[in-house]
């Protein structure tokens, strides 16, 4: 079931390719963060020319397994004179998609901020962007950390996707090991034994995040 041999001798080739796992990850991250931050308020806009679009793109990117939009980018795209390299294919694939849940995460957490903060601001003489970056994202940020951090261990696990657009990421290295030894089991183990302390520390500094976020909210 686990060669506890095979495990150790395999241990820093596979950590190899850790850094492109951790890469990938905060990349992508960054551009969903980005990008869902204005799919959030493209959503909740006024304007229909900016509304709708919004709320197609979310309903697409959430309506599609994330694996055939690593196909389209990496292997379709080409067959329209558009190639990227394994590594931009696989941040743009997660960034994108998670995009779409992280909007949906902004939008509920921007929602959840009483309108009179909006109100109070307009009065101080605050503009729009100002009271949003001043006054509502530091109070919709504690709000939507939880599931953020979801999101991004979501992206963590689903970079091992990254491995069928042959991105040197951990989960194709402990593939190209178990090919060589015929010990898949092992290799699985492995990986899993790995990606488990990762998500364990990210989810240990979300929580000194929420305390961060948190320490004015109640008086001692």
């Amino acid at each position: 079931m686990f060669d506890v041999e095979l495990a150790i001798k395999s241990l820093p080739f596979l950590l190899g390719g850790l850094p492109m796992t951790i890469a990938v990850s905060f990349v992508a991250m960054a551009i969903g963060l980005i990008l869902g931050l204005f799919l959030a308020l493209g959503r909740g806009s006024n304007l229909k020319i900016i509304r709708w679009p919004s709320r197609l793109y979310i309903s697409f990117m959430r309506g599609t397994p994330i694996l055939v939009f690593l196909f389209i980018l990496y292997y379709a795209l080409p067959e329209v004179k558009i190639e990227l390299t394994a590594y931009v294919a696989a941040t743009l694939g997660f960034g994108l998609n998670s995009a779409a849940y992280i909007a949906e995460i902004n939008r509920a957490s921007l929602s959840s901020v009483p309108y009179g903060q909006w109100e109070s601001a307009k009065a101080l003489g605050l503009s729009y962007w100002k009271t949003l970056y001043q006054v509502i994202l530091p109070q919709a940020t504690r709000i939507a950390l939880p599931p953020l951090t979801n999101v991004f261990l979501d992206i963590v696990k689903a970079t091992s996707l990254a491995a069928v657009i042959t991105v040197p990421e951990l989960f194709q290295k402990a593939q190209i090991v178990g090919g060589r030894t015929y010990d898949m089991m092992t290799m699985y183990f492995l990986v899993a034994l790995i990606y488990w302390p990762l998500c364990v520390l990210i989810a240990h500094f979300q929580e000194r995040l929420e305390k961060h976020f948190s320490r004015y909210l109640y008086s001692r």
